[in-house]
């Protein structure tokens, strides 16, 4: 049974950084690329941040410079870094897992991350 379970979310202010873990499951962790994704309301789920097999780094321009996403293949784990956080970063944030060469992808159920001004 495949699991990718958040946590981390809170609320925090302007400013100030959160640190969002994802555990997986039930699937080979080190083929899958790994990443963020988040949606806030009213608007379109977007990508975040993702972190490829072989370590390859992208991030939505909005979040260059502030986040920093990483992954453990030992712990099959993935984790974002996020400071000087802004209003704008709210949004609930969704933990993300695919294989390229198929296709196949997995969501976690989503964590709520809110900053207030």
């Amino acid at each position: 049974q495949v699991q990718l379970v958040e946590s981390g979310g809170a609320l925090a202010h302007t400013g100030e950084s959160l640190r969002l873990s994802c555990a997986a499951s039930g699937f080979i962790f080190e083929i899958y690329d790994m990443g963020w994704y988040r949606q806030a309301p009213g608007k379109q789920r977007e990508m975040v941040a993702l972190v490829t097999t072989g370590g390859e780094i992208h991030y939505t321009d909005s979040v260059t410079g502030r986040f920093t996403v990483s992954r453990d293949n030992a712990q099959n784990k993935v984790y974002l870094q996020m400071s000087s956080l802004k209003p704008d970063d709210t949004a609930v944030y969704y933990c993300y897992a695919k294989r390229t060469s198929s296709g196949r992808q997995y969501w976690g159920q989503g964590t709520q991350v809110t900053v207030s001004s």
